[in-house]
């Protein structure tokens, strides 16, 4: 009775969870993989169904292999959600291995006496190795955040449970028959270890997707669509806080704007798709050319920021002339003429707000746009002095 119940808790687990993770996938397009999830968690449901049909039936080899197969399947659809959620290829060469091993070994399994240790290793041997490839999953795809590390050490975990059980059942002792696994100690602790590992799995996997969901989110909210680097608010969010640690290290960092250059006039002549390419080539240029760790904005319209830690107005110099030169050079599809961008250049100074780094840098790309347009002027108080001219002592 302790199995059954226990069982019977098993089948509620998955469908909680079969539900969720479905609404999961339902709500929310972005959420790869827990469409697979929630169909894996579904079939859970169907194979604890038959472990009660199995008690009653007078010929159990159909139905233990039904119930051998279904398990499987239902790993095999979680371990494809899990692995499109991560955005690694699912492991096809070895979770075919791990078919082929199945169905070649499944005539062997049921025709071997129940409580044979054999049997119960070739039993739970593809269990076994089809969870440490949800492990192989996590491990390729290179996140190591706190939950991710979380899911793959309890996927090792739920992958030892399958290689201990033949022990298990050695220890505790199996029935002779299928028809009486539910009457055994055996059956209570492996629905046990089964309702353990269902609810950590399915809990931790489902908090993996929610904060990749809100991940997602939040970074669709900050990215501005048709340049793709962050908007305002995305960018003043980032290199404040990067401002801010800056400040605190005692760093450099150097704030670079740019302005597109007679912009109106290319949409007033060529049209707004016209103006959208210019926008989307000169984002690529800022993009492709930026440091791997420099904060990237379009503040709206066609003016554009680029925050640097790690670089001096020199260097913010350097890559604005770089950028200048890189985007004067292209030639945009729809447009008859060369296009150009104007930059300013300030460096973080000690004390300094976003606010007020932004405002001379402003300042420095006003100047470039009045002294002619395409070219790049840094803040006037930045620049260090010239040297003092040298004096000839006649002798």
């Amino acid at each position: 009775m302790t199995a059954a119940f226990v069982l019977g808790i098993n089948m509620f687990i998955a469908g909680i969870f079969a539900v969720a993770f479905g609404v999961v996938a339902a709500t929310n397009r972005t959420a790869r993989g827990a469409k697979w999830v929630a169909l894996g968690y579904s079939l859970a449901i169907g194979n604890v169904a038959l472990e009660f049909l199995l008690s009653q039936t007078s010929d159990p080899t159909v139905v233990g292999i039904g119930i051998f197969l279904i398990v499987l399947l239902a790993m095999t659809f979680c371990l494809v959600g899990v692995a499109h959620h991560y955005r690694v290829e699912p492991p096809w060469f070895a979770v075919a291995a791990i078919w082929g091993f199945t169905i070649l070994a499944t005539p062997v399994i049921f025709t071997l006496p129940y409580a044979s240790p054999l049997r119960a290793i070739l039993y739970q041997f593809p269990y076994f190795a089809a969870q440490s490839l949800f492990a192989f999953v996590i491990l390729r795809s290179g996140r190591r955040q706190a939950l991710d590390l979380l899911l793959l050490v309890l996927q090792v975990v739920a992958a030892l449970i399958y290689l201990s059980k033949p022990l298990i059942g050695f220890l505790a002792g199996t029935a002779t028959a299928p028809q009486g696994y539910m009457a055994t100690t055996y059956a209570a602790i492996s629905q046990s270890l089964a309702a353990v590992t269902l609810v950590m799995l399915g809990l931790v996997l489902l908090l993996v997707m929610m904060r990749d969901t809100a991940a997602e989110m939040m970074a669709r909210s900050e990215t501005d669509a048709l340049s793709g680097l962050l908007n305002r608010r995305g960018f003043e969010d980032r290199a404040d806080r990067a401002l801010a640690q800056t400040l605190r290290s005692g760093g450099p960092a150097v704030l670079v704007t740019a302005d597109l250059d007679r912009f109106k006039a290319i949409n007033d002549s060529y049209g707004h798709a016209a103006g959208d390419s210019v926008i989307a080539e000169f984002a690529r240029v800022l993009g492709e050319t930026a440091p791997d760790k420099a904060m990237v904005g379009r503040l709206g319209g066609e003016e554009f920021a680029v925050f640097i830690v790690g670089a001096n107005l020199a260097d913010g110099r350097a890559y604005a002339e770089t950028v200048r030169a890189a985007f004067a050079a292209i030639s945009v599809d729809g447009i008859d003429h060369a296009v150009s961008a104007s930059f300013g250049a300030a460096q973080l100074m000690p004390g300094d707000t976003l606010f007020e780094l932004a405002r001379r840098a402003d300042t420095a790309l006003y100047r470039a746009k009045a002294g002619g347009r395409n070219q790049v002027r840094v803040a006037l108080n930045e620049m260090p002095p010239a040297p003092p001219p040298a004096i000839e002592i006649s002798r």
